[in-house]
């Protein structure tokens, strides 16, 4: 199903893009994910060398053919409504296509702040309201996955009882903790919903015929007379937590089994695999569809300059400057600049938000990648200046460390924003 100028036929029915809202949710304050979300929200958070993680769910809808965009955001809001406004306040794709920025705020009815997902949405009913939508599309701010969204969409539509729609990726059993798992009955309606079970004897029945799960997606369709009703009760706040267990029992829920690639960005170790995935020859997540392109901000940058460097296995991202140093399976991020004898491998370099020569606030260490460093199994945040001969190698294998300079987490060295290592530190 494809969306042209103003409606498309799906199975019995015309649905205008008009009748369709997406409401993207910009995250909680992404704890598991410190140090990388202190001075960020999650969605915010640099990947894949160019991006942002709020590109990927953006680009979905887009690229799918909603383009009615909401993205809820609250907590350290400044990077990820700035990134929004500058990459997508121009979108002209279609004359009443847009992508908004709504901010948690107080008002005179509702003092409180977004107190869960479900709470989210509740709050900016007023602004779904003026919409007029028949359906919203509710997606995270913060997964990795390519998606065509209206095979979702049509799912939900081909049979006409169903309220709500849940996408569903098959997962193995090892990775349960921390999802919600459903099990469907006939006709893919879900009969039951576990969510974040503690122990595996708690899902078994859930076991799919090739001894996986169904995992929730925390992708959503709702018919928006059903969010509304859904969403009455004030103490529900969560949407996989208490609105799906209640609305299984009393509505039509069904399932949509979405199986490409999805990872739920959530821990240091998620967001460090999923990127040096991209440096696999095919990559489960690939960057280089056609069809399916994923937006960001454009930069105008020069080309990439390599002086005598080796490179294998790397996305190396516009504007770097490469000088006599060595980069394996790496993601190299904008601007950054690798100076002579250094080797980084198996890590991710954020890059630079404006080219310089030496740190702000130490400014006797250069900015970028000083001489003769040695980096494995590190990400750099955004702005760093790593002084002379520096070792970044985790020597004594530590998987919970912090000092001055680095904080190491689930064993991967992880420089915060703005680090200044000075000439000749090792760990």
């Amino acid at each position: 199903m494809r969306f042209e100028e103003d409606s498309v036929d799906c199975v019995d029915f015309i649905v205008r893009k008009d009748d369709i809202l997406t409401v993207i949710l910009g995250g909680g304050k992404g704890t598991r994910l410190l140090p990388l979300t202190e001075k960020r929200s999650k969605p915010a958070v640099s990947f894949g060398g160019k991006y942002r993680l709020i590109d990927i769910p953006i680009s979905n809808s887009l690229n799918s053919g909603f383009e009615k965009i909401f993205v809820l955001t609250q907590f350290n809001s400044y990077s990820l409504n700035r990134h929004v406004h500058r990459t997508y306040s121009s979108n002209s794709i279609h004359q009443k296509s847009f992508i908004e920025i709504i901010a948690a705020e107080q008002t005179v009815s509702n003092v409180n702040w977004f107190e869960g997902t479900a709470d989210a949405v509740r709050k900016v009913l007023p602004y779904i309201r003026e919409q007029k939508p028949k359906y919203l599309l509710i997606l995270s701010g913060d997964q990795l996955y390519n998606m065509d969204l209206s095979d979702f969409m049509q799912s939900h539509l081909m049979d006409p009882e169903t309220e709500i729609s849940v996408a569903c990726n098959s997962v193995s059993g090892d990775m349960i903790y921390g999802l919600g798992i459903v099990q469907t009955g006939p006709g893919g309606f879900i009969k039951e919903f576990i969510e974040k079970p503690q122990d595996i004897s708690q899902v078994e029945s859930c076991r799919n015929e090739n001894g996986n799960f169904l995992a929730n997606m925390g992708i959503y369709i709702f018919n928006t007379k059903t969010l509304i009703e859904v969403l009455e009760d004030p103490s529900m706040t969560d949407f996989g937590k208490e609105i799906l267990p209640r609305a299984i029992k009393e509505r039509k829920v069904k399932a949509y089994n979405y199986e490409g690639y999805w990872e739920d960005i959530g821990t240091i170790k998620a967001f460090y695999e999923a990127n040096l995935m991209l440096t696999d020859d095919i990559p489960k997540f690939n960057l280089y569809l056609e069809k399916t392109p994923f937006y960001t901000r454009p930069r105008s940058l020069p080309p990439t300059k390599i002086n005598n460097a080796i490179v294998n296995r790397a996305l190396i991202s516009e504007g770097t400057i490469l000088n006599h140093c060595e980069v394996h399976r790496c993601v190299i991020g904008v601007r950054q600049r690798i100076e002579y004898g250094t080797k980084i491998y198996d890590s991710i370099v954020m890059g630079l938000d404006r080219y310089g020569t030496t740190h702000r606030t130490q400014g006797n260490i250069p900015i970028g990648i000083g001489p003769n460093c040695e980096i494995r199994n590190a990400i750099i945040d955004k702005d760093c200046a790593i002084g002379n001969g520096v070792k970044l190698l985790n020597k004594h294998n530590h998987q919970e460390y912090e000092d001055d300079y680095v904080k190491i987490r689930e064993g991967i060295i992880v420089v915060p924003k703005h680090t200044a290592i000075p000439d000749g530190y090792e760990i």
